[in-house]
């Protein structure tokens, strides 16, 4: 749930970490939609992990089935890159791929999915799947769907004939088969609620006390943080108890993963002061909720020639509330048979001229070609395809 920032200084829930991408600038609306859902536990883009398996395949080789890999594509205006691999299964013309193609999907996007298998030649079985030059394997078949497709099918499970497009392939009626399986990732779903507060903080201002507020980020590979949270800041308080906060097991990774929690004072100049930090996983606050213990924060060590040691701090941080819970997902009341129903007004303003007439608006040309309403409108079509 990447919405759990809270700010009583910017008058409502905001994100801190970087929003998800979009296909095209039509989707800034939806992303502002997806907010609003998300702030209420519902957005309407989820992670989602592919399964596949295919039967089948046409043998490039006369004696030897094939060593088969797909390598799944978005589309996009006709441009197609990349988003996964599966591993390469040796010999084999009805293979079960174990590697999962994780990908976002987005209920108001058009997301044309693109699904290309190869037979990868025996002296290539040592390389790297992510190495591979396609351009030197045999091309077995292609299948191209939208994600919605398989979203909306009975058990997400859909099967997709296998056929050619302007590869070089011998004449063969069959191709075999492709099916796609769709899951949401676990993490998605998986909600840890909890509430912080704060014993015997330092005053950081001359003339009142603290404002604290808590940013909690994901330690990366690199140990770089990633900001994921933000509680509200608490005006003139040096034991402050905060609102609850919600994260989900995506946002974390894991219940094992380092979290940074830092506590700053606030200060209207953006510059805020560094209260203390700690760094805790999931699992550790987990614990310390269940024990009641309250943990010391540190600061840094002003010793310039000792940078690797820490300042403990007076200042402790309680778990007071600890809660894991699992959210229902717009999949969810897609999949329960939720209806949508969409209208769609047209404006024929009878001032834009008669339809038959070439100086209209609203002309209906005998070639075919779109007037001037239809090629503004063409965006807008986009959504009634997704519905």
């Amino acid at each position: 749930m990447g919405n759990c920032c809270s700010d009583e200084m910017g008058a409502g829930r905001h994100s801190v970490g970087p929003a998800a991408s979009s296909a095209d600038a039509a989707s800034a609306a939806s992303a502002a939609a997806d907010r609003f859902l998300r702030s209420r536990g519902a957005g309407a883009s989820t992670q989602i992990e592919l399964s596949l398996s295919a039967s089948n395949l046409g043998d490039q080789e006369y004696f030897f089935k094939s060593n088969p890999i797909v390598v799944v594509y978005s589309s996009n205006d006709g441009a197609l890159e990349e988003i996964g691999r599966t591993e390469v299964i040796v010999n084999s013309s009805s293979p079960s791929w174990n590697a999962k193609i994780i990908l976002q999907y987005q209920f108001e996007v058009l997301q044309p999915l693109v699904f290309h298998i190869y037979d990868i030649d025996p002296q290539f079985h040592e390389v790297g799947e992510k190495m591979l030059k396609l351009e030197e394997q045999q091309f077995l078949g292609e299948a191209i769907c939208n994600l919605s497709d398989v979203i909306t099918k009975q058990n997400r499970l859909f099967t997709l004939k296998l056929g050619v497009s302007e590869h070089n392939l011998p004449n063969r009626s069959k191709f075999g088969e492709l099916t796609v399986h769709a899951e949401e990732s676990a993490g998605s779903k998986a909600l840890m609620e909890m509430v912080f507060h704060c014993s015997d903080l330092e005053i950081k201002d001359l003339l009142s006390k603290s404002d604290p507020f808590l940013l909690i980020s994901r330690m990366s590979e690199n140990g770089t943080p990633v900001p994921i949270c933000k509680t509200e800041v608490r005006k003139n308080d040096l034991n402050p108890k905060w609102k609850p906060v919600i994260m989900s097991l995506q946002q974390v990774g894991s219940k094992e993963n380092p979290l940074m929690i830092e506590c700053f004072n606030f200060s209207s100049n953006g510059k805020h002061d560094l209260v203390g930090k700690m760094v805790k996983s999931i699992a550790e606050l987990e614990n310390m909720y269940h024990s009641g213990n309250g943990e010391n924060f540190f600061v840094p060590a002003s010793n310039a020639h000792d940078c690797h040691s820490n300042e403990v701090l007076k200042s402790q941080v309680y778990v007071e509330k600890y809660l894991e819970n699992s959210r229902h997902t717009f999949i969810d009341y897609i999949s329960a048979g939720c209806q949508l129903n969409l209208m769609v007004a047209i404006d024929y303003t009878a001032s834009n001229g008669n339809p038959r007439l070439p100086d209209s608006l609203h002309y209906i040309d005998p070639s075919g070609r779109p007037n001037a309403y239809q090629r503004g409108n063409t965006g807008d079509w986009r959504y009634t395809t997704v519905l």
